[in-house]
């Protein structure tokens, strides 16, 4: 058997091996959190979240909403120099994010089973 036909046969079944993985995995809720902060943002927004006073007061203004507070929580930046992930018994952590061309900064105090938003900064 010629090189071109091992090539052939391998590429054959391995497109064949996508294809079937793609019919398995269509629709079902599959992740690849592997980076830091997909971790970290990840664990965060399954947990429950409250608020502080502080953010609460930004809410009822107006200002931003607990929508654009969870899109930043999902597709936000961790800011790991300005977090404290080694604090016990909840880390800190500074999540950076844009939302309509606004850079917002939170502060997430992250337990074990609350996350709770502790700063909300708009520059």
């Amino acid at each position: 058997m010629k090189i071109i036909q091992r090539i052939g046969y391998y590429l054959g079944g391995f497109s064949i091996g996508l294809i079937i993985l793609a019919f398995f995995l269509n629709g079902k809720k599959t992740s690849c959190s592997y980076g830091l902060d997909a971790r970290v943002l990840k664990n965060i927004s399954t947990k429950k979240i409250k608020y502080s006073d502080d953010v609460v007061i930004y809410i009822t203004n107006k200002t931003i909403d607990s929508v654009g507070i969870h899109t930043i929580l999902k597709k936000g930046d961790i800011n790991f120099s300005k977090s404290n992930t080694r604090k016990k018994p909840c880390g800190i952590y500074s999540i950076e994010g844009e939302l309509n061309e606004k850079e917002i900064v939170l502060t997430v105090e992250n337990c074990d089973s609350i996350a709770t938003i502790t700063n909300l900064k708009i520059e």
